[in-house]
């Protein structure tokens, strides 16, 4: 049987110092986590389990585009019990809202500090 591996961490690119503290806090806000570390121009954040979110300083950083033509590798889908309230708190804590919203009535993107987008969607979707 082929040896299988466990997700430890997801790694978000930043530009800077600055960012790296701005996107810890403002997940930190977010999902209510954990600073684990955070120095050097990097930070991570816990939530008690194995699951960490890291964000570090990459030299070349450039900002996704949105909305997205091809370029977008990944991102983060966050599941709420209250999406309208809960995007409301992502935009008090630094997230902006795009005009374009493909999601419809399912999902809401909005951007990070940094530039990245992510989802919230009602929690109740993922079974």
């Amino acid at each position: 049987m082929p040896s299988t591996a466990t997700l430890a961490m997801v790694s978000i690119d930043c530009p800077d110092p600055q960012t790296v503290t701005k996107m810890s806090e403002f997940y930190q806000g977010v999902l209510g986590w954990d600073v684990a570390y955070e120095g050097d121009g990097y930070a991570m954040l816990k939530d008690g389990t194995a699951a960490a979110l890291g964000f570090g300083v990459a030299e070349d950083f450039r900002v996704p585009e949105w909305p997205n033509h091809g370029t977008k590798q990944f991102h983060l889908d966050l599941g709420a019990d209250d999406v309208e309230a809960t995007v409301q708190h992502c935009v008090e804590l630094g997230a902006t809202k795009p005009e374009d919203q493909p999601g419809g009535d399912r999902w809401t993107v909005l951007l990070d500090p940094a530039g990245h987008p992510f989802c919230v969607t009602n929690l109740a979707n993922w079974g």
